[in-house]
């Protein structure tokens, strides 16, 4: 009954003001508080959803856990054959520069040979250069 007294006393203290369209203004139906036995069963709605929305942030969480874990292991895999690939390069390298010292006698021989080749053109341009000196001076001499 003191609340309908209270509702009475504001509804009368609004006649006497002007009206005002304010949405900050509260009736007298918005401060009812609700029963006893609402409260607890919303309180009860409340923590079941509350429940319900952590269970479900906790297993998102959860799922970007297995989803790190399955990446790292792709990953490390992916490290494991990228060793593999760099041991049989290095290993192929290896090879490769034995082999290189194996024919680095040869090809010791071939830059010598080379150097001696060209050694032998420049003498024969040389040669074919004084042919040519004497064929003139002899076709000079026979022209006498």
């Amino acid at each position: 009954m003191a609340a309908a007294a209270a509702a009475q006393g504001v509804s009368a203290t609004q006649r006497e003001e002007p009206v005002r369209d304010d949405a900050a203004v509260e009736t007298a139906e918005e401060a009812k508080e609700p029963a006893e036995a609402d409260i607890t069963e919303l309180c009860r709605d409340m923590f079941s959803k509350m429940a319900a929305y952590l269970t479900g942030e906790l297993t998102a969480t959860s799922e970007d856990y297995k989803l790190l874990e399955n990446m790292n292991k792709l990953t490390s895999l992916k490290y494991l054959e990228m060793k593999d690939i760099a041991i049989n390069i290095s290993r192929n390298l290896k090879d490769l520069n034995q082999k290189y010292a194996g024919l680095q006698p040869y090809l010791d021989q071939i830059s010598v040979i080379e150097e001696q080749v060209a050694a032998l053109e420049q003498a024969a341009y040389k040669l074919d250069a004084y042919s040519k000196k004497l064929e003139a001076k002899y076709k000079k001499l026979e022209k006498r």
